[in-house]
């Protein structure tokens, strides 16, 4: 008499979140679980684990993965000062999103850029106007940058109490603002005075909303690496403010400790030393290393299990293992995608985006004209309009 299979514990949505992390754990050899500590995390077919890739953007709309709403650039929209409005920007975001992952998966796709783990949004402090990436941001004051990031958060997020409809990541923690050309050799000095009233507000205020990743900038803040730093990574991130979820370098921010800051020698004691302070997945090719870690003592395969259980909780709040139907989201079609009321909505942040400044003589311009001709190199590019990423 044949006996029915029992479903692996990992499987089963019955199960509570935790054992059936621990169940997964359980099974994997320890180069398996280092491979699933990268941001292109290889299938595990015996275990029906797909293949799947972490590394995804939506600044201000659903970036590198097709046809997408885009809305005005993170800076236009903090310019509204309308918290309420960028909510329903991030939810009309986190739609498409779902939307574009539920036609990946229902055609085996598993490719970068078409995940539910977003590396948004960037909360960094926009202190100097000769940093490149200020457009990214939510401006100079760190109230605001947090009231826009909490909103941006929950629309991504949604409320469901169970599911996440995508996952968010404050970025990049911290004192992360510029000179781009420094960032990975950079060290970047701040007291605690201007470090608890400029800096960190906005990523307090994020863990608070139960933002789901935190991303560890390139630099160093006040002597060690952001990726190892034991005051923003364990004092503060994790003992102080309680944060639960995963936290994830910046793209090969690993390999910076050797190349670049000087404090380690090679890929394995880099890896061991990031995993032991705090990271939980890599982008960038520097983990396989902790295999080699592990015989040479540096780390060990428990605490790799740890740093790996967190990483894991968010795809099973994303229902990644749980049947199809199981969330809420997993009925949002392609037609939410680049969708009018979408494209309506951005046209409504475009124009309340707008700041008129008032010409008093200053510059060579007329006021009364009816026309007006705009010129130069990126006058119509449509890259640059469109923004980055």
């Amino acid at each position: 008499m044949c006996m029915a299979q029992t479903k692996a514990t990992y499987l089963d949505p019955a199960q509570p979140l935790e054992k059936r992390v621990n169940n997964l754990i359980s099974q994997l050899t320890l180069e398996e679980k280092v491979q699933q500590l990268i941001y292109n995390s290889p299938a595990i077919d015996r275990l029906k684990i797909p293949a799947y890739n972490w590394w995804n953007e939506a600044l201000h709309g659903v970036g590198r993965s097709g046809a997408a709403t885009v809305f005005p650039q993170a800076i236009g929209m903090s310019a509204t000062f309308d918290d309420d409005l960028l909510y329903r920007v991030s939810t009309a975001i986190s739609d498409e999103a779902r939307a574009m992952y539920n036609a990946s998966i229902a055609k085996g796709y598993h490719q970068q850029y078409a995940g539910l783990t977003f590396w948004t949004p960037n909360i960094n402090i926009f202190r100097d106007p000769r940093w490149g990436r200020g457009q990214e941001t939510y401006g100079e004051d760190p109230y605001l940058t947090s009231r826009m990031g909490v909103a941006f958060v929950k629309g991504l997020q949604g409320n469901d109490p169970r599911y996440l409809k995508v996952a968010a990541c404050a970025k990049h923690f911290a004192v992360h603002s510029g000179p781009e050309k420094l960032r990975h050799e950079r060290n970047a000095v701040a007291s605690i005075k201007d470090l608890r009233e400029t800096y960190l507000p906005a990523f307090k205020a994020l863990v608070d909303a139960k933002v789901e990743a935190v991303m560890c900038a390139y630099n160093r803040t006040n002597t060690e690496p952001c990726c190892a730093n034991t005051f923003l990574l364990q004092d503060v991130l994790r003992d102080e403010w309680k944060f639960k979820g995963h936290v994830v370098s910046d793209c090969w921010a690993i390999t910076d400790f050797y190349e670049g800051h000087k404090v380690v020698a090679n890929s394995a004691q880099a890896s061991a030393l990031a995993v032991k302070r705090g990271v939980n997945l890599n982008c960038g090719n520097e983990f396989p290393a902790l295999v080699d870690a592990v015989k040479q003592n540096l780390i060990t395969e428990k605490e790799i299990d740890s740093s790996l259980a967190i990483l894991l909780r968010t795809r099973f709040k994303l229902g990644m293992f749980d049947p199809k139907g199981s969330t809420p989201y997993d009925k949002l079609s392609p037609d939410v995608i680049n969708s009018a009321n979408h494209r309506k909505l951005a046209r409504e942040v475009a124009q309340k985006s707008i700041v008129l400044l008032k010409n008093n003589g200053v510059l060579p311009l007329r006021n009364d004209l009816s026309l007006y001709y705009v010129t130069g190199p990126n006058a119509a590019s449509v890259d640059a309009l469109m923004g980055n990423y």
